[in-house]
């Protein structure tokens, strides 16, 4: 086989079916899993049973058996229920996937009568799996764990394994200083917010699963002898707390200094943040031991870089 011709689309030219799903696997980049971070979804039945349901969605699906095969695209509309057989005295794991079989590469399914796509239980897996065996053409959506003599599946037996096949990403780069002298040396032995400049509105995406964010303040001037930490919150979360110290017991003295303070962390994004405006905040603790006070001046740069990623 050789250059595929005519390239798509060329008006008047005849197209092969693997010319289109060579283009899907173009546009997704070779990648395969579902689409969005909700789709297919696996979970008990409405009144639980001897089976699992999967819900609303779509899905990339690479093909395994032949180069230039292509990927297929598969959606679901409403929920789908799927049986799961019972388990008799061991315990066992099946692996739920959704599969096509493409006669033209295997098996002998007719597509003007059978499901070329299909939601397909893999039965007696190990109780790791969370992909489907080499050679079958198909993406994972849930392992389900069943005890010795079990005929309910609930959604506590079900491992979700789905992957998002581009998962989408955004980032935010925010920049501020200070106009004038911002001292804060009161209220130690707590938290506060603080510098009042390392304050930003931040969107949210409705999709974001997580973020990780860097908060750096750049020439930072101590006046006297600190420690401490410092950290962000975004909305109600807040980051890891990493330390802060003037170095003065190298050093001596009380004599000001200017540090870098940065702070960084991934957070998950709780369902009621996402698709809303939250405040992205720097903070700073100092101990009381310590009698030296911060100031953010004019020189003093603040950089909120934020990225938010899709995840299930």
């Amino acid at each position: 086989m050789t250059l595929i011709n005519p390239p798509l689309l060329v008006h008047g030219g005849t197209h092969a079916a693997r010319a289109f799903r060579m283009m899907v696997r173009d546009l997704s980049h070779g990648a395969q899993g579902i689409t969005e971070g909700d789709d297919l979804k696996v979970t008990q039945l409405a009144t639980p049973g001897t089976g699992v349901r999967v819900g609303d969605g779509s899905a990339v699906i690479r093909g395994a058996m032949a180069w230039g095969q292509g990927s297929y695209t598969q959606y679901n509309v409403g929920f789908h229920s799927v049986p799961i057989a019972p388990t008799g005295v061991s315990p066992r794991s099946d692996l739920l996937v959704l599969r096509v079989e493409d006669p033209e590469y295997e098996g002998v399914r007719n597509p003007e009568r059978d499901d070329i796509g299909y939601f397909h239980v893999i039965p007696n897996v190990s109780a790791n799996m969370v992909t489907p065996p080499a050679g079958m053409t198909a993406v994972a959506l849930a392992r389900i764990d069943l005890p010795a003599n079990t005929r309910i599946v609930t959604d506590s037996m079900i491992k979700d394994v789905r992957t998002i096949a581009n998962p989408r990403r955004e980032r935010q780069l925010h920049t501020a200083s200070p106009g004038e002298d911002q001292n804060w040396a009161g209220n130690k032995g707590s938290w506060v917010d603080w510098p009042p400049t390392a304050n930003f509105e931040i969107r949210v995406p409705d999709w974001a699963r997580r973020a990780r964010i860097v908060m750096t303040v750049s020439g930072l001037q101590v006046l006297g002898s600190i420690w401490g930490s410092t950290a962000f919150r975004l909305g109600a979360v807040q980051g890891q707390a990493i330390q802060i110290d003037d170095g003065s017991s190298i050093r001596g003295g009380d004599a000001s200094v200017r540090i870098s303070a940065i702070s960084a962390d991934t957070i998950d994004i709780p369902a009621e943040m996402r698709g809303t405006s939250q405040r992205l905040q720097g903070m700073v603790f100092l101990t009381k031991d310590n009698l030296g006070s911060l100031q953010a001046d004019i020189v003093t740069t603040i950089i909120a870089d934020v990225e938010f990623e899709e995840g299930i």
